[in-house]
């Protein structure tokens, strides 16, 4: 559960907003741990609107490679992770903090999701359909072809983890920076 709810944030934000008191002091009336929440929630609000504010119902799942170009974005041009969390349409600027601290230790394997919880007992281990199907040169051609794929993957950690700059560089995509996108809603 959120420590502060949708209703209270707006609440701080509109206060702000009408100019009667500064980010210091907003934060010590509404007892907030600091000043700098009470300036997210401004620049979030301003940005988005009351949608900036709501706590996300659903955990939004992002590619390796989405996680990769918002962190060389950051690289490339020193932005904040509040700017950066704007440019991407992100309303939390820590999960790109949390990005950048696991890329820094693991590299991309820490950007990868990795499955919560236990896995779950089949009470019969099941083959797929196509492998009872396939001949045995079928399989081996599969297998031959995941092995392939396995290898090509590893050279690539590899050309990463010894140049991670060229590496970026290399398989950026060009971001839409001045490009308004139209809203999903």
């Amino acid at each position: 559960m959120a420590k502060y709810s949708e209703e209270f944030k707006l609440k701080v934000v509109l206060e702000y907003l009408q100019g009667t008191l500064g980010y210091p002091l907003m934060a010590k009336k509404y007892q907030i741990g600091a000043e700098s929440q009470v300036r997210r929630w401004v620049r979030a609000y301003k940005e988005f609107g009351r949608k900036g504010l709501s706590v996300k119902k659903k955990k939004a799942i992002y590619s390796v490679q989405f996680k990769v170009d918002v962190l060389h974005f950051i690289k490339q041009t020193g932005a904040s992770y509040q700017e950066t969390a704007i440019q991407f349409k992100l309303n939390n600027p820590s999960l790109i903090a949390n990005w950048n601290d696991k890329f820094l230790k693991e590299g991309v394997e820490g950007l990868q999701e990795k499955a919560k919880g236990r896995p779950s007992m089949s009470k019969k281990p099941q083959a797929t359909p196509t492998q009872k199907e396939m001949s045995r040169e079928e399989q081996l051609e599969r297998e031959n072809e995941l092995l392939r794929l396995e290898v090509a993957y590893l050279n690539k950690l590899k050309a990463f983890r010894e140049n991670p700059d060229a590496f970026l560089e290399k398989h950026k995509q060009r971001l839409p920076l001045n490009s308004k996108k139209k809203n999903s809603d």
